[in-house]
């Protein structure tokens, strides 16, 4: 303990280091980063030609490895501590004759100008800049003007440090507002955690002549497993892309010491484009009793199922990671931006670095399995790519389900875990990744027709409890038959085109926000208006209120499908201007007396649920409500007057009778369709 100073100042003392030295010995102190480690990034920068100043130089061994295995000879070492100068001069006389040792103060040094072609820092930068203070960022102001000095043009400033934001962040400001090139590099762990957590880098600053009036920078990383650096656009950027790593590093440390507690995701990013290629999740199931063979394994989500509760819920993958029977699952998902070659090569990939997240006790050389659905990854088509200012960025894509149907879905880009819209094919043409294409038949025009919709499928569990909310209209005995049916909310627009199709004597009028929703709805999913389907391009919350001042009492159902733009509420569907009590009176007031009301409601804010439910028992005598198993939607059907209060044993009848109605010969019904266990599990509020 008494080697530790006793405040940070103590690093710039030369007294300091001369006590830590004479009561070090001979043993030599490395901050951090082993010579094996450090070799493979000097090597890039360091010519054996090269006069080499290394200030700071301690007691490490650095020059001396880089001297004996050739990578340097003229090599000056410099430190303010005599008696490690003393010391290393002793050790080096005989040995390396070309390497010299002075004392001498990097502040203040003897050289004369453009003397040296690299100037090598080991942990001198992080022992110097300690804080913020204006003393402390004045000498390292000093260190940096010194260093320049005394390098060419073209020369080299290796750094290696831990990184620490305040300490990267003045050197990458510095030396790019002098108009050198700033890189840095990620160096190559070990393996052994035990003894440092953190990752070691090195920041290279090449000397250019400074160009007046000229603002470019040039910013690079170099992560440890790739060669080739990336471009950032910003210190801030390059700051926040090494934190990353340096998270990264602390994750995988501590996981792999403790079982987590939480699942943890992150992403992998493609080492081209920087955007995220794989997502992983973290499952442990302490339930699992460990052997041999059950300790860790990997689950590829096939394209494309990435947002099915099994596999994008944490309770879905904790049931996942059970089922499969192992200590602890890494779930993948693939992105859509990505171009994938099989499970093969995604394992090839992804080998190494899940390594790294394995779990305690995993025994050395265990083979760890890679798993899937059926095998194989998954088929995802991108058919569409847009953005409008309302929605954001938004795709529309054709990916395989379970078995051998075929989907095409609407997913906003600022969401993209959760499916906005989705529809069944009926007969999909071939899918890239199905077979192999020939090389002279040309690629499926963007422009072509998509495939055909099966408008009969209801794929949304929540778009099939509001159909079955419909057989509250109508008398005791009588089933809805002339219908003025309001939608809010079109996007693929599946609910309104089966509520049109299904009940033949609806008139169904559609109230959408964002014209790109129309025509994604009409050239995607066969989505189509005519004499009883007509669609408004509105605001909502307008809409409604001028039918509440104009025409009032004429529908017979309002239904709610409209998702919330701003995430940081805790509830995405609908946007809270929806549920507030003045504008529910409004939509009170354009209900018939017999009429319902349809809010399709996700809301995980338990708190602001409640305020929700509240407001609408104050507007509405009477609610029921459905949840969605597996889901966060609760449908809720509200109704004007408590006169039409129903009981379980009457909704399913008449929900029965309502299926019986809608099942027409020639008309395709899906068997999923009962509505009578879609109200089963109904109550009232």
């Amino acid at each position: 303990m008494e080697l530790l100073p006793r405040s940070p100042a103590e690093f710039g003392s030369a007294r300091y280091w001369d006590r830590f030295f004479r009561h070090r010995g001979q043993r030599p102190f490395e901050w951090y980063g082993a010579f094996p480690e450090l070799c493979p990034v000097l090597r890039k920068y360091v010519r054996p030609r090269d006069k080499v100043l290394v200030v700071g130089c301690g007691n490490s061994e650095l020059s001396e490895q880089m001297y004996d295995v050739g990578m340097c000879e003229d090599i000056v070492n410099i430190d303010i501590s005599d008696a490690v100068i003393r010391q290393m001069r002793e050790r080096s006389a005989s040995t390396r004759p070309k390497m010299s040792y002075l004392l001498m103060d990097m502040l203040q040094m003897d050289f004369p100008d453009a003397h040296f072609q690299v100037v090598l820092d080991k942990g001198t930068l992080d022992a110097l800049l300690t804080d913020e203070e204006e003393a402390t960022l004045a000498k390292v102001e000093q260190m940096f003007a010194e260093i320049s000095r005394v390098l060419q043009v073209g020369g080299r400033y290796l750094c290696v440090s831990l990184a620490q934001a305040h300490v990267l962040k003045k050197a990458v400001e510095y030396f790019s507002q002098e108009g050198w090139v700033v890189r840095v590099h990620q160096v190559a762990s070990s393996g052994d955690k035990e003894q440092f957590v953190l990752p070691v880098f090195v920041y290279v600053m090449t000397k250019f002549r400074k160009i007046p009036g000229s603002a470019a920078q040039i910013l690079e990383i170099c992560p440890e497993e790739q060669d080739k650096p990336m471009r950032v656009e910003s210190a801030e950027r390059l700051v926040a892309a090494v934190k990353d790593r340096q998270h990264y590093a602390l994750l995988c440390s501590q996981i792999s010491k403790t079982p987590c507690r939480e699942q943890v995701s992150l992403d992998l990013c493609d080492k081209e484009s920087g955007k995220p290629r794989y997502t992983l999740h973290v499952v442990d199931s302490p339930s699992v009793k460990p052997s041999r063979d059950n300790h860790f394994a990997i689950f590829i989500i096939p394209q494309g199922r990435e947002t099915e509760w099994l596999f994008g819920t944490e309770e879905g993958r904790r049931q996942l990671a059970a089922s499969a029977g192992f200590g602890r699952l890494l779930t993948v998902a693939l992105h859509r931006e990505q171009h994938y070659e099989g499970m093969a090569g995604i394992q090839a990939e992804l080998s190494g670095k899940v390594m790294e997240l394995a779990p305690p006790g995993l025994p050395a050389r265990q083979q760890v399995p890679f798993l899937s659905v059926g095998g194989d990854i998954g088929v995802r088509a991108v058919r569409h790519c847009d953005s409008s200012p309302l929605s954001g960025e938004f795709v529309v894509e054709d990916v395989k389900g379970d078995g051998t149907c075929y989907f095409r879905r609407l997913i906003f880009l600022q969401n993209r875990n959760v499916v906005q819209s989705e529809a069944r094919l009926l007969a999909p043409a071939p899918l890239p990744g199905q077979k192999k294409r020939r090389k002279d038949k040309k690629k499926p025009s963007p422009t072509e027709p998509p495939g055909a919709i099966d408008k009969s499928y209801l794929c949304c569990e929540h778009h099939k409890a509001m159909v079955a909310g419909l057989c509250l209209l109508g008398g005791p005995d009588a089933l809805p038959g002339e219908l003025a049916v309001l939608v809010v909310g079109l996007g693929g627009g599946s609910l309104p085109l089966f509520v049109h199709d299904y009940f033949s004597q609806a008139r169904v009028a559609v109230v959408e926000i964002d014209p790109s929703m129309l025509e994604v709805a009409t050239r995607w999913f066969g989505f189509s208006q005519g004499d009883r389907m007509q669609v408004h391009i509105s605001d909502g919350l307008d809409y409604v209120a001028k039918l509440a001042a104009e025409a009032p009492a004429q529908y017979d159902a309002v239904m709610f499908d409209v998702d919330s733009k701003d995430l940081t509420v805790g509830m995405s569907c609908p946007p809270p201007a929806f549920v507030e009590k003045p504008f529910l009176q409004k939509v009170k007031t354009i209900l018939k007396p017999e009429g319902v009301f349809v809010l399709n409601l996700v809301c995980r804010d338990a708190r602001l649920k409640e305020s929700v439910l509240a407001t609408l028992r104050d507007v509405f005598p009477l609610l029921y409500a459905r949840r969605i198993q597996g889901e966060v939607n609760e449908i809720l059907f509200c109704q004007p007057g408590p006169a039409g209060r129903r009981g379980p044993a009457e909704l399913g009848a008449r929900a029965r009778a309502l299926e019986g109605a809608l099942r027409q010969p020639g008309r395709p019904w899906d068997s999923s369709y009962a509505l009578a266990d879609m109200l089963q599990a109904v109550h009232i509020l």
